[in-house]
């Protein structure tokens, strides 16, 4: 995900100060992964340089100075051309499960253990995912869907792979 087109997509929502930034970034895109306050300041940093926003003046309050943003002309073309733009289809080929079950069969490693430990990992983040359905906002919701959706692709891969093993361990010795 695109942390400074995504800060930039807020931004044209409504001026804002990087505390609410990380706020409404952490609330809408960043289950799991929250952003660092460094990095939220950082990126406006880089955006302002760019001429993507525009810091205002110092607002004095009764916390630490802040600075309220504002997205430019450009920082809008920008969000408009990436929301326009199809997103990159993931996964990438080369995933870390893919490297670990070749690896495993390079060095004659037990693959089908690992193949079945992936799996109840997948199986019982498929479980967590789906209580969240349960008892989240509609946002959890579409994100859990998301999520399981991918996990189903991988414990597809997964069961075939693991059907395939010894044809699989001979083309890698070769």
């Amino acid at each position: 995900m695109s942390v400074p087109l995504t800060l930039l997509g807020l931004l044209e929502r409504e001026p804002s100060h990087g505390y609410d930034l990380k706020r409404d970034y952490d609330m809408f895109f960043g289950r799991g992964k929250p952003l660092r306050y460094s990095q939220v300041y950082a990126t406006l940093s880089r955006l302002a340089r760019d001429g993507k926003a525009v810091a205002g003046p110092v607002e004095q309050g009764a916390g630490p100075e802040r600075r309220r943003y504002v997205i430019t002309e450009d920082g809008i073309a920008d969000v408009e051309r990436w929301l326009a733009e199809p997103a990159e289809p993931e996964p990438d080929l080369q995933s870390e499960l893919f490297a670990k079950v070749v690896l495993a069969l390079l060095l004659d490693r037990p693959a089908d253990r690992y193949l079945d430990l992936q799996r109840a990992a997948h199986l019982q983040r498929m479980r967590e995912l789906t209580e969240l359905k349960r008892s989240g906002e509609p946002l959890d919701l579409l994100l859990a869907d998301h999520s399981i959706y991918r996990l189903e692709a991988d414990l597809r891969w997964i069961d075939h792979t693991a059907a395939r093993l010894d044809m699989l361990a001979g083309a890698v010795k070769r």
